[in-house]
């Protein structure tokens, strides 16, 4: 089946679409099409359909044109008015069912930019690329690798978008991020009494080596290794910057003990469900400010402090000293815990200086010990394993890890009071902010020979981050009237677009 058609002009402008109709039809009527399978008609007809959606399209945008009346004086934002009229200046424009063209009057004065109102009427981008397809682009390239996202939009649209101008869409759209998210603090903060929860931790992003922070750049290019084709034991590549993952939501309170939590007694009832949840990151941003961000979203739902505030770490020593500054500079009261899954895997790595790995031994002694923790005991749990160690005559070696678990029960013994957690109904894992780390950084940003510039991979986080929060749409309607603004609105006198367009 042939593809080629030739476009009929006359004052009809859908002519050509009717003619395109007409033809898809008769085709599917034809003796030829009833001896295909479905599946080459369903090809034929997304193809063919593209096709006559394009023609559709471009009648609409020549109706337009037809109709877009004649300004007079039309004055610009510099106060030159516009006093020449050009018609019919054309402009390609590459949609979901390819390529149309735009036909719109030009007002020009020498030596100034011309102005098209009709562009501002249709809320043209400053590309050549449709709202539709630079959306698809945007989404495509969230979840998958460039190639592939250039891929999939030729696939299943009829637009084309080479790879170089996808990595350009995806930082055009995403550059209203933070304006998206400050303009929300007008909103009503949220009508509820259950706890607010901030987590907060930090994933390594394999940069190409201007994206590295200086200090890393420096001691890459320090760095001189054993061997040519491997890292040897304890080398480092230093070709990471650690991108900070941020996420703030709300979860009603659910008391339990710590024997429920051993699996020692029953359950009671469903653990809630995290509700509102926000979840974002950013590698061009210092931590510092992401969290200071964070802040700002938990005090937009709770401006007046009275509800319990939780703020889950992973023991991360800068991350703590970073969220007491925070909470201090905005005068809130947290209840800050470091992760109890994080203090298990210290506890497994004890048991192994004591008892054979995979034994029940090890299994039963981190259990006591956890049990114990979770009781709000975890200063006497450190001093008794170091007894233990020492009764045992373990030497240095041997007893290094059970060291090192002391250590870390010592020094964050304020954030492991999980018997108040628990007897409050606070949670005490940061199993959101892992699956956040995961789906927004690992399973994005981490994929086999990734090497990331800095404006790329902040422009995929920020576009991932709109879609695991739930926010797209709304960011979309945000974005498109900011590039209103940005593009039209602010070339005009008086930022006003002329209504004869």
């Amino acid at each position: 089946m042939s593809a080629a058609y030739k476009i009929v002009t006359t004052s009809d402008e859908f002519v050509a679409a009717r003619e395109h109709y007409r033809y898809l039809v008769e085709q599917l009527q034809s003796p030829e099409t009833g001896q295909l399978e479905h599946g080459a008609v369903e090809a034929w007809l997304h193809r063919e359909g593209m096709e006559l959606l394009r023609r559709l399209l471009q009648g609409h945008l020549d109706v337009r044109a037809r109709r877009e009346g004649k300004l007079e004086g039309l004055e610009g934002c510099d106060g030159v008015e516009r006093t020449h009229v050009r018609e019919g200046c054309v402009r390609g424009l590459m949609t979901l069912f390819g390529e149309v063209e735009v036909r719109r009057k030009g007002y020009s004065a020498r030596g100034e930019a011309s102005l098209y109102p009709l562009d501002g009427a249709l809320n043209l981008a400053g590309d050549s690329y449709s709202d539709g397809l630079r959306r698809r682009v945007s989404e495509e390239a969230s979840r998958h690798s460039f190639d592939d996202a250039v891929e999939q939009v030729e696939k299943s649209t009829g637009g084309k978008v080479p790879k170089r101008q996808a990595q350009a869409l995806a930082k055009d759209v995403s550059q209203d991020f933070e304006a998206f998210h400050e303009g929300r603090e007008a909103k009503a903060p949220e009508a509820t009494e259950d706890p607010v929860v901030l987590s907060v931790d930090g994933k390594g992003v394999v940069m190409r080596p201007e994206g590295l922070r200086e200090a890393t750049r420096r001691a890459a290019e320090r760095a001189t290794h054993k061997l040519q084709t491997r890292l040897s034991q304890g080398e480092k590549r230093n070709r990471k910057r650690m991108a900070t993952v941020a996420t703030v939501y709300s979860v009603a309170e659910h008391r339990r003990t710590a024997e429920q939590i051993m699996g020692l007694a029953p359950r009671e009832g469903t653990p809630p469900r995290v509700r509102n949840k926000r979840v974002w990151a950013s590698v061009e941003r210092e931590m510092s400010e992401v969290i200071e961000e964070q802040f700002g979203e938990a005090l937009h739902r709770d401006p007046d402090h009275e509800r319990p505030w939780v703020v889950l770490l992973d023991g991360n020593r800068t991350q703590l000293a970073l969220v007491e500054a925070a909470a201090k500079r905005h005068g809130v009261e947290i209840t800050a815990t470091v992760d109890f899954i994080h203090v298990l895997e210290y506890l497994w790595k004890a048991a192994y200086s004591f008892h054979e790995a995979g034994t029940e031994a090890a299994e039963h002694w981190v259990g006591a010990r956890a049990l114990r923790i979770l009781q709000g005991k975890s200063s006497e749990v450190a001093a008794g394993m170091r007894r233990s160690a020492t009764r045992q005559g373990l030497s240095a070696h041997q007893r290094k890890a059970v060291d090192k678990c002391a250590d870390y029960l010592l020094a964050r013994r304020k954030y492991l009071r999980y018997d108040e957690n628990l007897q409050r109904g606070l949670p005490i894992a940061t199993g959101v902010i892992e699956g956040a780390c995961r789906h927004l950084v690992n399973d994005r940003l981490d994929i086999t020979g990734a090497r990331w510039g800095l404006a790329g991979a902040e422009a995929v986080l920020k576009l991932r981050s709109l879609r695991s929060s739930g926010d797209l749409d709304e960011y979309w309607q945000f974005h498109k009237a900011r590039d209103r603004e940005r593009n039209h609105l602010s070339r005009y006198a008086d930022r006003e677009l002329p209504t004869a367009a």
